[in-house]
């Protein structure tokens, strides 16, 4: 598992400071200041996320850090994936609205990562 999430993260930092570059760069002319905002949103997101599994990865005491590790995934792909997409539709000429109900679907699962950690926290210290 750890493998894993040390994958899972290099990904998403990889995803994550390409996304930010091609929003700062590319996007910035093509997208509403409010689509731009939504794309940023995702970006530091999946940053955040990205480096939480690192240390989840090299900290993994018990069964809770791995459900941690495996909500934030979901969470991250679910989360920043829709946002994206969303946010970017209007440039692909594509009506991708369905996928907003996503959105908050992996922020249900980001928060289920975190929550789990904090489990995952308070088992070790009560052990």
């Amino acid at each position: 598992m750890k493998n894993v999430f040390l994958i899972a993260a290099s990904v998403f930092g990889i995803i994550s400071v390409t996304a930010g570059a091609l929003g700062a760069h590319w996007l910035k002319d093509r997208l509403s200041p409010d689509q731009l905002e939504s794309f940023d949103t995702a970006v530091r997101y999946q940053m955040y996320h990205a480096l939480s599994l690192l240390f989840i990865a090299f900290d993994m005491n018990n069964r809770w850090e791995k459900v941690a590790g495996c909500a934030m995934v979901i969470g991250v792909v679910l989360f920043s994936g829709s946002i994206y997409l969303l946010s970017t539709a209007d440039i692909w000429k594509r009506n991708l609205k369905c996928s907003g109900p996503i959105t908050p679907l992996g922020g249900l699962f980001m928060l289920a990562g975190w929550v789990s950690l904090l489990i995952g926290f308070i088992t070790n210290t009560l052990a």
